[in-house]
């Protein structure tokens, strides 16, 4: 087995079903809580891939400067690591932004509105080429839970998935690492208390939490048949048994034989 370094930034949003799918797959997970004190690593060197979870904060800075974490410019520093030495990078939702943030993408408040419960998106022609992204359905099921938007994606990022209102929902970053906007790691438990600690945004929303739960625990098994083998391709990634698979080459737009890490 290797080892897989997972980043939780928030106590309310762990790799969950994720983690499983991961562990299943082969991989094994080294589990840092930054929020709890832990510290994060100087170097990927030790790991196999990095997985970022999302959470609560904002990925960008307040106005006066202070990030929406103390770790965050660290943790940035760590998915620019990442990138430049082809570790193999999953980011959910915070994770996402963080990791567009760290290569010159935007991310802002969104102005059309929190995106919260089950959604779809919409697969990109680059997905069909992407050695992750090509095996997902045209229309997956998501759990979208989020206020703040990518509203600029990094120079050379390809878009795998879309949809109406947020148009940069999945993308790529050089060869080995994808970021995700919406959630695939929830269970039920999660999101009761995502939609307890959120109420006054479902209100707002005119949303009633009950629905929301039950609406969310409805596509649970359809968001599981997508997103498992998925996961399951990302730890085979990272061990270097993926089988079939060309990476693209981001210099050149060629492909190369995967290699193992």
């Amino acid at each position: 087995m290797g080892t897989a370094l997972v980043i939780e930034n928030d106590p309310s949003d762990d790799a969950r079903r994720l983690g499983d799918w991961l562990t299943e797959a082969g991989l094994e997970l080294t589990v840092l809580r930054p929020h709890a004190g832990d510290a994060l690593p100087e170097t990927l060197d030790d790991y196999l891939a990095l997985v970022v979870m999302g959470g609560d904060q904002n990925a960008y800075a307040a106005p006066d400067g202070t990030p929406g974490a103390p770790w965050f410019p660290q943790l940035e520093g760590l998915l620019r690591k990442a990138v430049r030495n082809r570790v193999p990078t999953l980011a959910v939702c915070l994770g996402a932004q963080l990791l567009t943030q760290a290569h010159g993408g935007l991310v802002e408040r969104s102005t059309s509105g929190p995106e919260i419960g089950p959604g779809l998106v919409g697969k990109r022609d680059a997905a069909d080429t992407d050695p992750l992204f090509k095996w997902v359905t045209l229309l997956p099921d998501v759990i979208q839970w989020h206020r703040d938007e990518i509203t600029e994606l990094p120079l050379k990022a390809v878009l795998l998935a879309a949809s109406s209102r947020y148009p940069n929902q999945a993308f790529r970053l050089g060869d080995r690492a994808w970021a995700v906007q919406f959630h695939i790691e929830c269970d039920v438990e999660m999101i009761e208390k995502w939609a307890a600690s959120d109420a006054a945004t479902l209100d707002e929303l005119g949303y009633d939490a009950e629905a929301v739960v039950y609406a969310v625990a409805e596509i649970l098994a359809d968001v599981e048949e997508v997103w498992q083998p998925f996961a399951a391709r990302f730890a085979s990634l990272a061990l270097g048994t993926l089988p079939d698979a060309d990476i693209p080459n981001p210099g050149t737009g060629r492909t190369l034989p995967l290699l193992g890490h």
